[in-house]
């Protein structure tokens, strides 16, 4: 069922006959389109989306610009090495691989393998994340790699495997929302972050039914207005009070759905006494949402339930509510509802993690997570370190165990006893980690940075090697979508001579370190070996191929893991699109209610920090926006890093729109354009983090993270705001400027 096409494969029936079906470069919706031959334009493709369940024919601007970042002016296209100038030089790839293999073989020498460290990232396809999981515990055998996806999904991954037994951020398909009466969105931007997932929410909207929970009128929950459902504008940092209130109202008001409770669950008594004492009174004098909207809320997803004679309704969490000290805890509450009201498991219904990283989902499946090995298996099981060192070729001894999360990892570089040396594939961390000025310290005080990139970055900047690589048109290779959906990323151009595939290189370096097998460079045979390692485990992928997807992109759907292998004579298995219809995948079948309180965030309001600061994202950039920032028609659409404040605010700071504003929290300063408007609360800032330098949101934000998922508290902290005092003729020059790589 597939063709080839200029001699590159494609779906058949899934593109034009002379385009390549593929999927969206950047977030987990991943949008498909196809890339186009375009010999005689400004670009070497053309982009047009495809329909599909999850975009219906539609992309945002980022997508439909995602072809620009192909002929960047300052693409990477040959190593760089830093010589004894102190700057970086070009270099040969065998001078490159010889330096970065001879420096790991003396500092591991010296101190000892838990000395090199591995940083990934969430865009990596399946196959390059897989490969770079074993390649820290087979060829580096250290204990120290962890990914960015610890500062996006690992909350809600606590949450759900503590409750369900598995972690799939929706674990239905997301066209399902389509239908429900009723929706609860928690921290999720989705109308600016992914534009094509709002039209799912149509229904709700219909139905008055929209319930968004954001210190900010945002795009999305504008899609609440005019009677389509509620904005509930809490207090930042006050998610967890918002549900303990919702919860408080479902069951005092006998609106639960007790069968389901009995029959599906354990630990309801638990939580609907630790409920009690969150009456909606007390809750608003907390999260400053007036009481009766609270109830309101409650009402309207309690109506909803399958049990209350609703035709359906969704709690789905967002970063916004899981980036936090209390974020695992959030999310708990947040199934305990969805539980209460029956929704997990019946069809049109349920509990569900909006992902945000391209393969967010697929990323710490199989392997970049500190404390996991592929198919979701925890690195510390006996069975599973067999099973997996069985397939590579290992004693199960010789793999090391749990390294630590993110925060930890870096916060160690460069210290006595911590790693010497880093190794960074798909993370932007000057940029996007917390209290990054702490961070860059830390990477400048390493023995040896390596840095595999495709444009020049801020990490870049202080890396030790550079190594080019290919990027999305670039490569073949699967993504997980936020739904648990395995797709195909098809090569579409070749890459600048000089660049290669992540797989090619560690390929090269584990040669040079002494592992001359085990890590092939075809996308498609890493897959096979990725699809025998994940067997039996939690997120098993089988009994997938690249060929078998391809088939399924062709009737235009993919497949939902798990997908075990079937035997020969035996049917393929057809993927699972819903989990927990029958039962959820614990010891005994029932899901695990946890009782949670909140705490508040743990940089709160003081006297010289009475403001809080929230961050997120905007529609035209993504990340970092090391990609974004370089695509003219998005850089000029949304230029410059801002601070959104109330006029209320921005009357007592004296500040008009447009003026620069200074931010100071305990961590640094930054400054930044503010943006005066009313969708902002008066105690509130709001900056989006996608820009470095002095207007880098991050500068400001806490490293404090969740005790259960090591996630950091990148949503909220207190902050002093003041104008910048300058004539007009100062302010030009002193306004936020790029860091030029």
């Amino acid at each position: 069922m597939t063709a080839t096409v200029n001699g590159r494969d494609a779906v058949g029936g899934a593109a034009p006959a002379d385009g390549t079906a593929t999927h969206c470069p950047y977030c987990a919706l991943q949008c498909a389109m196809t890339l186009t031959p375009a010999p005689a334009g400004p670009l070497p493709v053309t982009v047009t989306p495809r329909d599909f369940p999850t975009n219906r024919g539609g992309l945002c601007q980022k997508g439909w610009t995602s072809a620009e970042v192909l002929t960047t002016p300052d693409r990477l296209t040959t190593p760089l090495v830093r010589r004894a100038d102190g700057a970086l030089h070009p270099a040969s790839w065998d001078e490159a691989l010889d330096l970065v293999a001879d420096r790991l073989r003396r500092i591991q020498a010296e101190d000892g393998r838990e000395a090199v460290a591995v940083f990934g990232g969430g865009g990596l396809t399946n196959e390059k994340a897989y490969a770079l999981g074993k390649f820290a515990r087979v060829v580096l055998r250290t204990p120290f790699i962890d990914y960015n996806g610890r500062f996006c999904m690992a909350s809600a991954a606590a949450g759900a495997n503590r409750a369900f037994g598995v972690d799939r951020g929706l674990p239905f398909p997301l066209a399902d929302v389509g239908g429900a009466q009723a929706v609860l969105l928690l921290g999720s931007n989705l109308a600016e972050t992914m534009p094509p997932s709002s039209q799912h929410l149509a229904a709700a909207r219909a139905a008055g039914g929209v319930v968004v929970v954001d210190p900010r009128h945002s795009a999305t929950a504008a899609l609440a207005d005019d009677g389509a459902g509620l904005h509930l504008q809490a207090v930042p940092g006050t998610d967890l009070a918002v549900l303990l209130a919702l919860l408080h109202v479902v069951w005092a008001e006998g609106l639960v759905d007790a069968g389901y409770l009995a029959d599906r669950t354990t630990g309801a008594d638990d939580v609907r006494r630790s409920v009690a004492a969150w009456w909606p009174e007390r809750a608003e004098r907390v999260c400053g949402v007036p009481a009766e909207d609270l109830r309101r809320a409650a009402r309207l997803l309690a109506a909803a339930a399958p049990v209350n004679g609703g035709t359906g309704a969704y709690v789905l969490t967002g970063r916004g509510a899981e980036q936090s000290t209390q974020g695992t805890a959030t999310v708990t509450a947040a199934i305990n509802l969805a539980l209460s009201l029956g929704l997990p498991g019946r069809v049109g219904s349920g509990y569900g993690a909006i992902t945000g990283q391209g393969n967010g989902q697929g990323g710490r499946e199989h392997g970049q997570k500190s404390d996991q090995l592929p198919g979701y298996r925890r690195i510390d099981d006996p069975a599973a370190r067999r099973h997996v060192a069985g397939v590579w070729g290992v004693d199960p001894d010789d793999l090391p165990g749990a390294g630590v999360p993110a925060v930890e990892l870096l916060r160690r570089c460069g210290t006595p006893g911590g790693p010497r040396a880093l190794l960074v594939h798909g993370c932007n961390l000057v940029v996007s980690a917390p209290d990054n000025q702490a961070v860059r310290e830390r990477l400048a005080a390493l023995d040896l940075l390596v840095v595999c990139d495709l444009v020049p970055s801020e990490t870049t900047e202080l890396a030790d090697v550079v190594l080019p690589v290919t990027q999305w048109a670039e490569e073949t290779g699967t993504m997980t979508s936020l739904e648990g959906r395995v797709l195909r990323r098809r090569r579409a151009v070749d890459p600048p001579p000089g660049v290669r595939s992540e797989l090619e290189v560690l390929h090269d370096l584990a040669a040079r370190l002494g592992v001359t097998r085990g890590f092939d460079t075809d996308p498609a045979v890493v897959f096979d070996e990725l699809a025998r390692a994940s067997a039996g485990g939690v997120a098993d992928y089988s009994g997938l191929s690249h060929a078998r997807l391809d088939a399924a992109e062709a009737a235009g759907e993919g497949l939902f893991w798990p997908v075990p292998a079937t035997p020969d004579d035996e049917p393929d298995h057809p993927g699972t699109p819903r989990l927990f219809a029958d039962r959820f995948p614990t010891p005994d079948g029932r899901a695990r209610m946890v009782a949670v309180d909140h705490r508040g965030p743990a940089d709160d309001l003081r006297p010289d920090a009475p403001l809080y600061l929230v961050t997120g994202r905007v529609l035209q950039h993504y990340q970092s926006g090391a990609q974004t920032r370089r695509v003219p028609a998005l850089a000029s659409a949304q230029p410059e890093p801002f601070a959104e404040v109330h006029p209320l605010l921005a009357d007592r700071l004296g500040v008009a729109d447009g003026e620069l504003l200074e931010v100071t929290s305990a961590r640094g300063t930054a400054v930044a354009v503010a943006h005066v408007t009313t969708t902002a609360r008066p105690d509130t800032v709001f900056m989006p983090f996608h820009w470095s330098g002095e207007g880098s949101a991050n500068r400001l934000t806490t490293d404090a993270t969740d005790p259960v998922s090591g996630m950091p508290e990148f949503k909220v902290c207190a902050v002093q705001v003041r104008a910048v005092q300058l004539s007009p003729a100062h302010i030009g020059a002193a306004r936020p400027q790029e860091v030029t790589p």
